[in-house]
């Protein structure tokens, strides 16, 4: 597992379920590049039981993303065709119908490996046969990507541990005052609280680049 925070998000192009229903086969994060913030998190599995919550918890703050500018995308190593049958199916029977932000298919797992969030390892025998040892699915991953395409919030969690939304739009928050006013956000802080005079060098050379 690696930390990407301060790096460029790993670029991918790959197929994917935007508004609740269309399968397209060429969704990137680029197209967000120099227009928005965007939220991107990674999630185990489709019909299974703590990861609807958080997809239906992040559906219902979606307009409060949208109305920071923040693009909202979902990630599992599932195929499109499992994304879609799970958008189907109403919530009182396990799914996720209602979900409108982009669920990717990361089909050939390289897209969680490249994010390292990918659980498990791979390697090939000595007969040349590939083997796994782990699920090899993605642990609950969430990056925070400027409009740069730099990531600035990392956060993973292992597969029992579902995350806080309220917390994912603080840091949207957090990052946004910081970019606009110049100045660091203390601990808790919430928006509306008093920020920080920057003391480390760190914080000027990343606004002079933005």
């Amino acid at each position: 597992m690696s930390v990407i925070v301060g790096k460029k998000a790993p670029s991918f192009s790959a197929a994917a379920v935007v508004n609740g229903g269309e399968i397209v086969n060429d969704f990137s994060l680029d197209q967000y590049r120099g227009k928005n913030h965007v939220l991107f998190f990674f999630y185990p599995k489709d019909f299974t039981f703590v990861c609807p919550s958080e997809l239906h918890a992040f559906q219902n703050a979606l307009s409060e993303f949208e109305a920071r500018g923040v693009k909202v995308v979902a990630c599992s190593t599932d195929t499109q065709e499992s994304h879609w049958a799970w958008l189907q199916t109403p919530k009182n029977k396990g799914g996720i119908e209602g979900v409108k932000y982009p669920i990717v298919a990361d089909t050939t797992k390289t897209i969680s490996e490249a994010y390292g969030v990918l659980a498990g390892e791979y390697e090939y025998d000595m007969d040349g046969t590939l083997t796994a040892n782990g699920p090899m699915i993605a642990y609950r991953g969430l990056f925070l990507i400027d409009k740069s395409g730099t990531v600035m919030h990392q956060l993973v969690n292992f597969f029992p541990l579902g995350r806080n939304v309220d917390e994912a739009l603080r840091m949207v928050d957090a990052l946004q005052y910081f970019e606009e006013h110049g100045e660091v956000c203390p601990a808790n802080w919430q928006k509306g609280d008093a920020a920080m005079k920057p003391s480390f060098d760190g914080v000027a050379d990343y606004l002079s680049k933005h």
